[in-house]
């Protein structure tokens, strides 16, 4: 058995009482980063052997994995913040272990862009995740790509690249698209700031951000097509 245990984004309160009881009665917990995993089980007061499983060598321990698990031993997988393989390591574990039938347990529980989706005001009964964009190779694809599309858009970023991609996104999708930028959600520094992508574009150009970034980017308003208008009011 294999449990993929969300952890906290900031508030190391944000734990789940599951959560603890699960990394309590595992054998051992594969970690993003043994020194971050260690600090949050010093706090819950849990010692457990921990193994780094990171994006660096996931290639090359998950073999050792599995035969961990199929000798027996229940593992924990958890990432530095958040749910793993939500852009974090964990996706080719996962499927992995499930070609070898292994049962895969995955605990609902923290990840930062649904606090700052539903936080930036914006419609979020319809979006799209897109973590975090190409540095370089297919970048400008992606955001033409993004420039149509309609749902409420979901961003990550780091800080020292906020605000060129904030320019791009004001160039592609346009200056006046509504947007919010959240950074350290459930810190205590965290923070939100709403307006069109020019207006952020100022505001952190005037006062740069640090922390952890989620930009969330209103989806293309196009005018309707005439048979969008009729399907509709077929449906009416």
């Amino acid at each position: 058995m294999i449990y993929v245990v969300p952890t906290p984004i900031g508030n190391l309160d944000d734990i789940t009482y599951r959560a603890v009881k699960i990394l309590q009665s595992v054998d051992g917990i594969l970690a993003e980063d043994t020194r971050t995993t260690g600090i949050l089980l010093q706090h819950l007061g849990i010692k457990k052997p921990l193994q780094s499983y990171h994006a660096f060598n996931e290639h090359h321990i998950i073999t050792h994995v599995i035969k961990r698990v199929q000798a027996g031993e229940t593992l924990a997988l958890v990432s530095d913040a958040g749910t793993p393989a939500i852009s974090d390591p964990g996706f080719l574990l996962i499927r992995e272990a499930l070609k070898a039938d292994i049962k895969i347990e995955c605990l609902p529980g923290a990840t930062a862009f649904v606090p700052a989706l539903v936080d930036s005001g914006l419609p979020c009964d319809k979006f799209v995740f897109e973590g975090f964009l190409p540095h370089k190779k297919g970048r400008q694809t992606r955001l033409q790509f993004l420039a149509m599309e309609e749902r409420t858009i979901v961003l990550y970023e780091s800080p020292h690249r906020l605000q060129k991609t904030l320019e791009q996104l004001a160039t592609f999708l346009g200056a006046d698209r509504p947007a919010s930028v959240s950074r350290e959600i459930s810190k205590m520094y965290e923070e939100t700031r709403r307006g069109t992508l020019a207006e952020l574009v100022a505001s952190f150009q005037a006062s740069p951000a640090k922390g952890e970034i989620v930009i969330v980017v209103g989806g293309n308003e196009k005018p309707k097509r005439k048979n969008d208008r009729e399907d509709e009011e077929e449906d009416e």
